[in-house]
């Protein structure tokens, strides 16, 4: 495995996509263009456990604080500047907006530089976030009025916002229609969907089960299963669809296939790919 401090370079090109990876050691950066992995290097030590990427930051949630990286700040050691919420298990972006929750059930709304409380003692676990949707142990709740309103569903793992919103779920995967739609019956733990996805459609998405990896392409239609390379933690998308694994693993989709770098760090948890 590459040592993560040899920051080697396969391929580097100007205006490539960043990609973040949220792991026990810190945040690892890893510039892609296309399907091809260039410069990848350790940004920042703390123990990340989320990140989202927002249209000017990459936001981080760690046991101290949710701090923001700026992507665009050169190519040596990045500064993670504090926000002041708190420790943090969840974090996730809807445009500008941050939404982050903390271990003791604080659930708030960052926005022009401050923190808004949704809620301060929030009973639900919340496992993920995606733009104003949250993901707990009790359902899906939505940001609604400066507060959070249950939306249906049990035992959610994830949620992704755009386009056509869906939940994996310890029953299997959803699609919000008419009420939540179920699209297949088994254990999910991973949903992803392209951010460019137009409301009422799905542009490119994916969804994760001890399975396997299940993809859908508007050009397809429909969902179909891929071989999984490893035990897949999160999805973001660029060019091309990426991914992360537990163990360190950064995968970038060709042609129905995954092609990898290992990173040389494990405890991963979270992948934030910034395009802007």
């Amino acid at each position: 495995m590459d040592s993560i401090e040899e920051k080697r370079v396969y391929g580097d090109r100007e205006g490539a996509t960043r990609a973040y990876v949220a792991s026990s050691l810190g945040v690892v950066r890893v510039r892609v263009s296309g399907e091809t992995v260039g410069e990848f290097g350790l940004q920042a030590r703390c123990d990340a456990v989320d990140a989202a990427a927002t249209d000017e930051h990459v936001a981080v949630a760690t046991d101290e604080d949710v701090r923001l990286l700026d992507p665009t700040d050169g190519t040596g050691d990045a500064v993670l500047t504090d926000t002041g919420f708190g420790p943090a298990r969840a974090v996730g972006a809807d445009g500008s907006e941050l939404l982050a929750a903390s271990p003791d059930g604080r659930v708030g709304r960052h926005e022009d530089g401050a923190w808004t409380t949704l809620a301060e003692s929030f009973e639900p676990t919340v496992r993920a976030i995606d733009g104003d949707l949250l993901a707990t142990d009790r359902g899906v709740y939505r940001v609604h009025d400066g507060g959070l309103d249950h939306a249906g569903l049990t035992d959610v793992a994830d949620v992704s916002a755009p386009g056509v919103p869906l939940a994996a779920t310890a029953d299997g995967l959803y699609k919000l229609g008419n009420g939540w739609m179920g699209v297949r019956e088994e254990p999910f733990d991973v949903v992803a969907v392209d951010p460019r996805s137009e409301p009422g459609s799905l542009r490119r998405a994916h969804a994760i089960s001890e399975t396997g990896v299940f993809d859908y392409h508007e050009d397809v239609g429909e969902w179909r299963q891929l071989d999984a390379p490893g035990p897949i933690v999160d999805v973001g998308y660029g060019d091309t669809p990426y991914a992360v694994t537990r163990d360190g693993t950064f995968l970038a989709a060709t042609d129905g296939e995954w092609r990898s770098q290992p990173l040389g760090v494990d405890g991963v948890a979270a992948l934030a790919v910034h395009t802007a």
